[in-house]
């Protein structure tokens, strides 16, 4: 016998799948798809070529999570926008400093922006110690990107992933320098130093939507159509819920 969230949750995945594979061939089949605007994706595609035309670095930071736990959607959502900002970096021959607090994760950005100037077929360009592992903890990974942003010629500092209380201090020493700032995580009791520090912050699940919106692959704009549309289902369950018990 499964329990009553298990049944909802399972009901839950047999509506969302057949969505997703749905939507997915519309999309693949040329359909149009309209997406609701989002100020920081609008805002990454500037950012390498600022940093080429200005000869300083774009920093892009993953965050205090890593792999293999719960910050791992974190993490990846980190490293879809690494890849796609690897190939502005590989056109315009600008390296950027990227960070991690995992050494699991180390050598998957590394082989993320790798990819990125062998799709551009510029690979003499690539540079592995463009990756650094800065600490295993919150409080020494902000140490190392303070020491990035405060030392280092960074032009701006794009920072998507887990973060919680340390980013207060990354965020005020960017604000202090002066450096354009994107921030993203999934963690809601870091928005509020977000907001107060960040030239343009991602929210919440705008984190990982970056496989729509930057990179425009199917079954990530799948997945945002198919997440819209199970809200308005559950919205409408919800609604006739309360009649079907208000009648009663």
């Amino acid at each position: 016998m499964i329990s009553q969230t298990q049944a909802l949750v399972l009901a839950f995945l047999l509506l969302f799948l057949p969505l997703v594979l749905f939507f997915t061939s519309r999309v693949r089949g040329g359909r149009e798809v309209s997406l609701r605007r989002i100020a920081a994706f609008e805002a990454l595609p500037n950012l390498i070529g600022r940093a080429a035309e200005s000869g300083r670095a774009l920093h892009v930071g993953l965050g205090s999570g890593g792999l293999g736990n719960e910050d791992t959607t974190s993490a990846l959502a980190g490293l879809t926008i690494l890849g796609y900002l690897a190939d502005q970096a590989a056109v315009f021959d600008s390296p950027p400093v990227v960070t991690v607090a995992d050494m699991a994760l180390l050598p998957v950005a590394q082989d993320v922006l790798r990819n990125g100037y062998l799709r551009q077929q510029r690979l003499r360009g690539y540079q592995p110690t463009a990756v650094r592992f800065l600490g295993p903890t919150p409080a020494v990974y902000a140490a190392g990107v303070m020491d990035v942003l405060e030392h280092e010629e960074v032009t701006a500092n794009a920072l998507i992933g887990q973060l919680g209380d340390e980013y207060l201090l990354i965020g005020e020493t960017g604000a202090k320098r002066g450096i354009n700032q994107i921030v993203g995580t999934p963690n809601m009791g870091a928005l509020p130093f977000v907001f107060a520090t960040a030239d343009v912050p991602l929210i919440g699940e705008e984190v990982f939507a970056g496989g729509a919106y930057l990179l425009r692959l199917p079954e990530h704009i799948a997945s945002l159509l198919a997440q819209d549309w199970m809200r308005l289902l559950l919205a409408a369950a919800i609604l006739v819920g309360v009649l079907w018990q208000t009648w009663l």
